[in-house]
């Protein structure tokens, strides 16, 4: 990173993302921008710009999990902190964005939240948006400003090159039906066989896994999806497919959002390993299942994204997709 663009870009860390925008910052040889966040005792958040950011091309870093409103309410406050400041350009980066599963009406007399929290983050004056792995890749266009939207397909496959070996016959399975495209892509880069399952739904928080269509009976099972929430999907899915002779069960998904019976269900489901990125900090509360657990970095990633912001180019130029599908990162 040269010493204009140490001058010209600055990079801010919500509280939710400060270990991940460390990271990004070592990435590109950036000092962490001098910001910081303090809540009065009623529950109130100010953010206090320390340098100056007068023209400055800045970008704020803060996922949007748990507590969900607290971290969308400090990324919108500092949004508009850094805008009063004069900074020439915004860029909200929303690794995980909260929200993403109201995207539409299923139902009569229920919000699309997922489009009011895009009009709140464009009220409070970014300029755009960066983020990852989207729940609805629709959501992209619930915004009315530039949103690059990037998977973290390349973080996975260049983890999963280095035990490839070590899994043998590979299946990758779908644990439900509208996750059969992300499935795709896998088995394309791994070579391996398409299963899915028909989940059906109970409750909120309780799924029943009726159906297998593909064969998995000796062989290590592969389930990704773009976030890990109760794990019912996931844990259920895992005891069906071992129910029909699968030899092992990873688990793979990019947001580690893990709530409710989360930490219990994956520590005694049938799954040898869970393979989640750093968009969530797992931290200590992934201590039950620390020994399943595999935790890999997106900074790199988003750094490469940002500078490629910075400098006006292309976003998705850092991807690239073969014949057979395969993603990976120039």
């Amino acid at each position: 990173m040269s010493q204009d663009d140490r001058n010209a870009m600055k990079i801010f860390a919500g509280r939710a993302s400060r270990e991940l925008t460390a990271s990004i910052c070592r990435h590109l040889g950036l000092p962490l921008g001098q910001g910081r966040t303090d809540q009065f005792p009623d529950g109130e958040i100010i953010v206090k710009i320390d340098e100056d950011v007068r023209g400055r091309d800045c970008f704020v870093v803060q996922s949007t999990h748990h507590p969900v409103n607290t971290h969308i309410m400090e990324l919108l406050i500092y949004i508009d902190c850094l805008k009063r400041a004069s900074a020439s350009r915004i860029t909200a980066v929303i690794p995980y964005f909260g929200y993403a599963r109201q995207d539409r009406k299923d139902e009569g007399r229920v919000p699309i939240t997922a489009k009011l929290v895009a009009n709140l983050i464009t009220a409070a004056g970014a300029d755009r948006v960066l983020t990852i792995d989207l729940h609805a890749a629709q959501i992209q266009g619930f915004f009315d400003i530039p949103v690059d939207h990037m998977l973290a397909a390349p973080v996975f496959n260049e983890y999963i090159a280095t035990i490839r070996d070590q899994l043998g016959d590979i299946v990758l399975v779908s644990p439900d039906v509208g996750n059969v495209k992300t499935a795709l892509v896998y088995a394309n880069f791994l070579n391996g066989d398409l299963a899915i399952i028909d989940k059906r739904r109970r409750t909120g928080t309780t799924v029943e896994s009726a159906h297998l269509i593909g064969e998995v009976k000796d062989r290590t099972v592969m389930m990704f999806d773009d976030m890990i929430s109760t794990a019912g999907t996931m844990c259920e899915a895992a005891r069906l497919v071992m129910d029909h002779g699968a030899r092992d069960v990873i688990a793979a998904a990019t947001h580690p959002v893990l709530v409710g019976l989360a930490m219990e269900r994956l520590r005694d489901a049938p799954i040898s390993k869970v393979i989640v990125t750093d968009t969530i900090p797992c931290g200590k509360r992934c201590e039950p299942i620390a020994d399943k657990l595999v935790e890999l970095s997106v900074a790199e990633l988003v750094g490469d994204a940002i500078h490629n912001i910075h400098h006006n180019r292309s976003v998705s130029a850092l991807f690239r997709k073969d014949k057979d599908g395969r993603i990976g990162k120039r």
